[in-house]
């Protein structure tokens, strides 16, 4: 059933909402592609019980098909939703140190970085640094660029380590996969 409006959501104009005098016609279920006044464009999708959508209006002459308006809309959506799943989402673990970390604590939370780095996670090493302990401020930054150095072949630091607050942070992203 034909419609008589421009639809808000994607900006596609539909018959009468349509102001050019001459569109150029095309589509799956139209005998002769081609240019056509208006009103001619408009009887073709009538007779189809289709609706006459501009696809691309800034062409000259506008691009016009005959097609469901619904159905078109239910489509566009559901190509939407399915690419929004298909997204990969950023997953970010946490591995936390403190300011004396000791070197089978090192290896051990290295070990568990590299896995989540081969998973395709991010992950976000920070230095907590409790009461008098951030006098050792330089001792969390040597900590954090060596974990950086020893995960070099799994993931690439984003960021230098820098302090906030009484946490020093530093992420490392994964590599890209080939």
């Amino acid at each position: 059933m034909p419609q008589n409006r421009k639809d808000k959501d994607d900006g596609l104009r539909i018959n009468d909402a349509i102001t050019a005098q001459r569109v150029r016609v095309v589509g799956e279920n139209v005998p002769e592609q081609g240019i056509y006044p208006l009103a001619q464009a408009l009887k073709m999708a009538e007779e189809r019980e289709m609706d006459l959508v501009e696809i691309a209006p800034n062409s000259d002459p506008p691009v016009c098909k005959i097609l469901d308006y619904q159905k078109f809309v239910y489509q566009q959506k559901k190509k939407a939703k399915e690419q929004k799943s298909n997204a990969s989402k950023v997953v970010i673990k946490e591995i936390r140190f403190g300011p004396q970390t000791d070197e089978h604590d090192f290896q051990f939370k290295l070990n568990h970085a590299k896995s989540f780095l081969q998973e395709g996670s991010k992950v976000k090493a920070y230095v907590f640094f409790r009461g008098r302990s951030i006098l050792f401020s330089e001792q969390g930054e040597k900590l954090l660029l060596r974990f950086a150095v020893e995960l070099e072949e799994y993931g690439k630091a984003e960021q230098m380590p820098k302090l906030e607050g009484k946490r020093m942070i530093m992420m490392i992203a994964p590599l890209k996969k080939k």
